[in-house]
């Protein structure tokens, strides 16, 4: 049974999430505020929506790869974390397409919004895969 690449996968595909946390977090500490008060009223009031989805992708994204982490490293069992409880979640939201033309928002909010939604739809498509995995 081969679980080098598996783990160098998501390995990966952890840092990826990680370097996307850490970059969202330094826009939003250096940049985020002040580009908010440059937008109209209702532009800002959808800034602040799309920073809660970006946030929640990323939650929702470093918790199921942490889960993953653990179970490569044998804290968790395969079988444990097919249960709903350890899914993927937020989709809902994380998702939903905003109510304002993206191009409305700040270019640099836009590009964090495009590579997280993309990151979030391909570790989607993971958590099904291991969720549909047979022991």
């Amino acid at each position: 049974m081969a679980t080098t690449a598996p783990t160098a996968f998501f390995g990966r595909t952890y840092d990826e999430a990680l370097a996307l946390t850490r970059e969202a977090r330094d826009y939003l500490r250096d940049y985020g505020e002040e580009e908010s008060r440059e937008l109209g009223i209702d532009i800002a009031a959808q800034f602040s929506v799309e920073i809660m989805r970006l946030t929640s992708r990323l939650t929702n994204m470093m918790a199921w790869l942490l889960v993953q982490r653990a179970v490569h490293q044998g804290e968790l069992s395969r079988e444990e974390v097919r249960e709903d409880t350890w899914r993927l979640g937020g989709s809902e939201i994380c998702l939903d397409q905003g109510a304002v033309d993206p191009e409305k928002l700040p270019p640099y909010l836009r590009d964090l919004l495009r590579r997280s939604e993309r990151l979030y739809r391909r570790i989607s498509r993971l958590d099904d895969m291991v969720a549909g995995e047979t022991g």
